[in-house]
């Protein structure tokens, strides 16, 4: 297993806002996590990151605590948050550059291979004509794009990304959960459309107040009891005549 969650939790006060996830992420899978708001994915994210300390309980990567791996967990695991702001007058391509920073010390000279990551992080995600735009001149979905390439730049063995679809249109949504799908890497994205998560994700993580109500493929979890329990809604949930582990979801009035 590439990324593994062993009874972890995390809170705030009295507050519990992951409390205890276990959850195992097979190499070279892309898995959605879905909840309400609050439900605790960003929170989640945050602490396979490594950005938040677990309270108790343990991350690893490939059977390995993930606190002991220092400088190693920074090259290889990329988290693109949902919003980044900076007030720098600085271009896509700076923003993009910053990706190669865990693979370079202190005095280390730029080299060839930094310029190629660079270069195809650009390409997949459509900013390679953009890159001496200001990032303050972006749109909302174009910044999302950036921040993408930014973490694709790293050549991440490990991609997290809280609500990477947010801004974008439909077309970029596609194209970056596309994009993401196929990388050859293990990939966590915090998702709020149960549709394109079906889609997309080899297995689905369903959480709810920090608890994990459910995990396995899209057909397997996405039930219209669940839709119901976890979400509120009523909801009919056909598969797919195409691909038997993908569903439809279609809410009811």
């Amino acid at each position: 297993m590439s990324i593994g969650l062993h009874d972890v939790h995390w809170g705030v006060g009295r507050r519990m806002i992951v409390d205890g996830v276990t959850l195992d992420v097979p190499d070279g899978a892309t898995l959605g996590l879905l909840g309400p708001n609050g439900s605790g994915k960003s929170s989640l994210l945050r602490l396979i990151a490594g950005l938040r300390r677990v309270s108790s309980g343990v991350v690893t990567l490939d059977g390995r605590a993930l606190a002991g791996l220092g400088r190693s967990a920074a090259r290889r695991l990329a988290f693109v948050e949902q919003t980044s702001e900076t007030d720098s007058p600085v271009t896509v391509l700076d923003i993009v550059r910053l990706g190669r920073t865990p693979h370079r010390g202190m005095l280390s000279a730029w080299t060839a291979a930094d310029d190629d990551a660079v270069e195809t992080a650009l390409a997949r995600t459509d900013m390679g004509g953009r890159r001496d735009q200001i990032w303050q001149t972006l749109s909302g979905g174009e910044r999302q794009r950036t921040q993408i390439a930014r973490a694709l730049a790293q050549c991440p063995h490990e991609l997290l990304l809280d609500e990477p679809t947010n801004h974008l249109d439909i077309r970029h949504q596609l194209d970056i959960l596309a994009l993401v799908s196929r990388m050859p890497v293990t990939t966590i994205a915090a998702l709020h459309d149960v549709n394109l998560a079906a889609m997309f994700c080899d297995v689905l993580a369903i959480l709810r107040n920090g608890r994990l109500i459910a995990a396995g493929p899209p057909a397997d979890v996405l039930t219209p009891a669940m839709m119901h329990d976890v979400f509120g809604v009523r909801a009919e949930v056909r598969r797919d005549v195409d691909r038997a582990t993908a569903v439809h979801v279609r809410f009811l009035a």
